[in-house]
Formats: C-alpha cells, structure tokens, sequence
C-alpha cells in the first residue's frame, strides 16, 4: 500500500488487492512494510514482522501477532516462545531452518494486546497471499487466534487437536501457542500438547 487505501475500497480490500498484485515473496514484503492499513498499528510500531519464508518450505507455523522483541528485531517468534519453540522444533526433529513462520497480523499491538477483528481482518490479505506462494504441504496453526482465523470461529483447541483439518489454505494442523506453553511451566499440559503435536506434524511430513 501507498499510505492509503485505494479509491472505493476499505482498508481490508485495499491489502487484498494489493497483496494480490505481488508475484514474488520478496515483492510482497516490499509491499507490507509499507502497509497503513491499521493506523492504531502504525503509530505504536517499529518494524512490520512479515515473516521467515526459506525456499521450498513444506511445513509453515502461524502465530497471533509479533511481540516486542520481534518488533525490534522485525523477525517472527525471536523472543522467550520463540526460544521455546525452537527447543521443541528441534525435540521433535524438526529444523527451523528449514520452516516458514508467520504471523496472522504483522504488526506489533501497543503492549502486546489481542488484535483487534479489524486488524486481523486488514491483515489477512498478506497472510493469505503468504500460503499461496508457500504452496507448503502442512500449516501449524499456534494458538487459538490462529487457528479461528484458518478454520472458523467455534473450535476448540482441545477437541481440535490431533488430527489434520482441510482448510482453503491447505492441510492444517492445530496446537497451543508456546506461550501458553510458558505459562503453565515446563510440566504443564500446553507444552506437553505442544511437543506431542510437532512430533504428529514430523511424522506426516516423514510419511510423504
């Protein structure tokens, strides 16, 4: 976007199109950072976190929102959930490395607050043009955020769990946000399930 949104469109068509228009990943960053869709966003930011995306990614992971690490460093998951799930990755035989991390909205809320239904919404342009130029075999959505923005509101993280759903964006598979996984501590059962369902996703990317 240019800094503001195109003649008759809201904030949210106006990123659909625009994002839209994008052939390439790199054409597609170039154009999110200069997105203003959410003004609230704007002010209080000091980077747009759009994401790590390593060629031929199989396997892509979707948070809720940078935190403020991450909106300084402008990299997704780089602070205490990103360390962690980093140890479970690697738990799990995963290497992230070679693994796409995004985020549902991009930008950082002012004191790390729950994204507003408008922000997800403006956002969502980038993230869904993001999985259409991955074309990865399997998400991980991470959270409840996440996974309402993929599948619908209503669903439940436990009863969701466990199993691959079908999606317009692709084959997806549900579980905790690892910073559910540090607030309940290293016994608790968010991290259990955590572990337990990056293992899952291990084996469905071994098994193809």
């Amino acid at each position: 976007m240019n800094g503001r949104p195109e003649s008759g469109l809201t904030a949210a068509e106006a990123v659909l199109s625009r994002a839209a228009s994008c052939r390439t990943w790199s054409q597609l960053a170039e154009a999110a950072r200069l997105c203003t869709a959410c003004p609230d966003l704007v002010v209080s930011r000091s980077s747009v976190v759009v994401g790590d995306a390593p060629h031929g990614c199989r396997l892509v992971l979707i948070g809720e929102a940078p935190g403020a690490e991450e909106d300084i460093s402008g990299r997704p998951f780089v602070g205490r959930s990103g360390r962690l799930l980093d140890e479970l990755l690697d738990g799990a035989g995963l290497d992230r490395g070679e693994i796409a991390v995004l985020n549902v909205v991009k930008c950082r809320p002012p004191r790390n607050r729950t994204p507003r239904s408008a922000e997800t919404r403006n956002c969502s342009g980038w993230l869904n043009r993001q999985l259409d130029l991955l074309g990865a075999e399997l998400i991980c959505t991470l959270g409840l955020s996440a996974t309402q923005h993929l599948l619908g509101r209503g669903l439940r993280l436990a009863t969701a769990r466990g199993r691959v759903h079908q999606a317009p964006a692709g084959r997806v598979v549900v579980t905790y946000h690892p910073s559910a996984a540090l607030r309940f501590g290293p016994r608790g059962a968010p991290r259990e399930a955590l572990a337990t369902d990056l293992g899952m996703i291990a084996d469905l990317l071994a098994a193809r």
